[in-house]
C-alpha cells in the first residue's frame, strides 16, 4: 500500500507537470477556418502509461537483485501513423533497466500531434519511473 501511495503521488505530480507544458488550441484562420494544434500524448493517460511502463518492464536479475529504483529518461518520436520511432535512452539507472524500458515504448502507439490541422512527427522527452523488485 505504501509502494502504491508513492507512486500515485509522484506519477500526479508529474501528470500535472505534464498537463501543464502540454497545448491542445484551435485558433480562427483568416480564411474562416478553425486551425487545431495538439501536441502528441499517450491516450490512455500519462498516469496509465507510467504504470503500465513501471509494471509490465522484464527487469534483468541484477536489477531485481539490486533493488534498482529510480527513472529512465527518453526521447523518442511520435510519428503522424501513431508509431514510436528513434527512441533514446537519455539518462538510466544501469542494470540493462533503460533498454528495458526502450524495448516497451517501441511497442507502444501514442496519438499523433496536430499542426493546422495534419498529423506531424513529434520528438518528446519524457522519464519513466523504474522499480525492479
Amino acid at each position: 500500500m505504501k509502494t502504491f501511495s508513492i507512486l500515485s503521488s509522484w506519477l500526479l505530480a508529474s501528470g500535472f507537470w505534464q498537463i501543464a507544458s502540454a497545448q491542445n488550441t484551435t485558433t480562427p484562420d483568416k480564411q474562416n477556418m478553425q486551425v487545431t494544434t495538439q501536441d502528441a500524448f499517450y491516450p490512455k493517460g500519462e498516469q496509465a502509461l507510467y504504470a503500465y511502463i513501471m509494471y509490465n518492464t522484464k527487469y534483468s536479475q541484477d536489477a531485481i537483485k539490486n533493488y534498482v529504483t529510480g527513472s529512465v529518461e527518453l526521447s523518442f518520436d511520435v510519428m503522424p501513423d501513431s508509431s514510436i520511432k528513434n527512441v533514446k535512452v537519455i539518462s538510466d539507472v544501469g542494470y540493462g533497466v533503460g533498454d528495458a524500458v526502450k524495448v516497451m515504448v517501441e511497442q507502444l502507439k501514442f496519438a499523433p500531434a496536430i499542426q493546422m490541422g495534419m498529423r506531424v512527427k513529434m520528438n518528446l522527452i519524457m522519464d519513466f519511473p523504474v522499480k525492479a523488485h
